[in-house]
């Protein structure tokens, strides 16, 4: 995309003013809108990368998880308290693992103003603080969070954070935070090495009482910019709109387009790490894509000993996202992680994508402390540099897509060896999902293909505590090859349930 002699003219003033007069930007502000972001992404992208520089605190960079918790912002400074809407927005302090600054911006009007950063706006607890960082104004923060009353009208709730690189994570009606999303995910999983893009600037918009708050967000990094728009409305479900303009300095040779970062440590169908009183550990228990030919594909998540990467091929998918299906306080028995209370986060393409896969990227972790699994989209066409993408979507942080008219649900994968060890037994439950089989209590036929191996044993029955249907068979693995198993069930020639898929490594 060119820029018109107006444009360039725009934003060589607007960029002669911020650098020329700080004071009267601050006083009068600068006009702001999305296309002029899309604008000043472009005309990054074509400069050299410049490397942000951390704050400069020996102090501020030692603290540990729990002293760096003990900085807190104080809650009658929040952004938009004296404004009479329904949102609060609050400031985290550089510290440990976060020593990035980033800019803050409000937007009201149309005029962008920064935020300023102040140390009076926090509290330090029993820290002793260097005066060297006490009266420091300069520091700048490291991100931000959002407040709306999604629980009960009286009190404002924190629903969503942008902190660290190009995450951010979100949480609906009644739910505690668990995965997170990024900006962008490049050459993940490859031998070069992950590029993390960042949320360099932000520019926040005064909300103006419709039950949405608006942010916007500049990402740089070596290979990309990008210019980010979020439009978020909190409740039972938290849905992010999310427009995103890319401009590439140098070729992608992987591109991962709204990405997915979680934890699985172990469950049921995984117990390689299952040495503790609880049976369960994960902010996410699967996979679940919705092809554009209408089929739902369930990927258990599993914590491998090697790297996996899983690629489903697809032409413009209609959703995709990693789910917390489990909500049983008895699966996971962890009176302080609550990982029954973990949002899922379901990801709906708008427009069309084109040809690519969804990824689905495991990584072995012996520690639930590591977000060790990544799903998200890459397209097939290369990404050489000088290009521009764009991309739409809606992000639901909730309990997963709409049950609708879906078919039978997967709602748990069981793997053990069998006697002789020699073999190994799958048992997989489905739930249907339409009130019970139309067809009386007429089992339904059952589809099993598996890459490699022998498959024997196949039986269906039905399971009255699912309400609904028990596959399971056996598989004779062959050798240490990595098997690719999939499994779906018929009625009437037509497939009636979720397909299964799964990875086993016999290892």
């Amino acid at each position: 995309m060119m820029l018109s002699r107006r444009q360039l003219l725009f934003s060589v003033s607007i960029a002669a003013l911020a650098s020329a007069t700080p004071a009267l930007a601050r006083d009068i502000g600068l006009p702001f809108s999305y296309n002029w972001l899309v604008h000043e992404a472009e005309r990054l992208a074509k400069e050299d990368y410049v490397k942000p520089v951390p704050a400069d605190s020996e102090w501020l960079a030692g603290l540990g998880y729990d002293a760096y918790r003990d900085i807190r912002f104080k809650p009658d400074k929040a952004l938009w308290r004296q404004r009479g809407v329904p949102f609060r927005a609050q400031y985290f302090h550089l510290g440990a693992l976060y020593m990035l600054p980033v800019e803050l911006n409000e937007v009201v009007g149309g005029q962008s103003r920064p935020i300023a950063y102040d140390p009076s706006l926090f509290g330090f607890g029993q820290l002793q603080v260097p005066e060297a960082v006490a009266t420091n104004k300069a520091l700048g923060y490291a991100g931000f969070r959002l407040h709306a009353p999604i629980n009960r009208p009286d009190y404002f709730d924190e629903f969503m954070v942008f902190l660290g690189a190009s995450y951010f994570r979100g949480v609906g009606k009644g739910q505690h935070y668990g995965l997170s999303a990024r900006g962008l995910a490049i050459d993940t999983a490859l031998s070069r090495g992950e590029e993390f893009p960042n949320f360099t600037k932000f520019w926040l918009e005064r909300p103006n009482g419709n039950g949405t708050v608006i942010v916007n967000a500049l990402l740089d990094s070596p290979s990309v910019t990008g210019a980010y728009r979020f439009i978020i409305t909190p409740g039972a479900e938290t849905i992010m709109d999310v427009t995103v303009r890319l401009f590439t300095r140098q070729k992608v040779e992987k591109l991962g387009v709204a990405p997915l970062t979680s934890m699985y440590a172990f469950g049921e169908n995984d117990d390689r790490l299952n040495h503790d009183f609880r049976p369960e550990v994960h902010d996410s228990d699967g996979m679940l894509m919705l092809g554009n030919n209408g089929e739902w594909l369930w990927r258990p998540l599993i914590n491998p000993s090697k790297l996996s990467v899983s690629s489903y091929q697809n032409e413009s998918p209609k959703g995709f996202g990693l789910l917390q299906r489990d909500r049983e306080f008895n699966g996971y028995q962890d009176l302080e992680a609550n990982y029954e209370q973990r949002p899922s986060l379901w990801v709906e393409p708008k427009g069309s994508w084109g040809k690519g896969s969804v990824q689905l990227i495991e990584i072995p972790t012996d520690s639930e402390i590591h977000d060790n699994i990544v799903a998200f989209w890459v397209p097939e066409a290369p990404v050489e540099a000088g290009q521009a993408l764009e991309f739409a979507y809606r992000l639901s942080w909730g309990n997963g897509p709409a049950k609708g008219r879906r078919p039978a649900e997967l709602v748990a994968t069981h793997v053990g060896r069998q006697f002789d060890q020699h073999r190994v037994k799958f048992v997989i439950d489905y739930k249907d999902l339409n009130q019970g089989q139309r067809n009386g209590i007429v089992a339904p036929q059952q589809e099993i293909w598996s890459s490699a191996g022998i498959v024997s044993g196949v039986s269906v029955a039905r399971n009255p505590h699912a309400n609904g249907w028990r596959v399971t068979f056996d598989l004779e693995p062959d050798g240490d090859e990595v098997h690719e198993l999939r499994c779906f069930l018929r009625q009437n020639g037509k497939q009636v349930s979720e397909t299964w898929s799964y990875q086993w490594r016999n290892s």
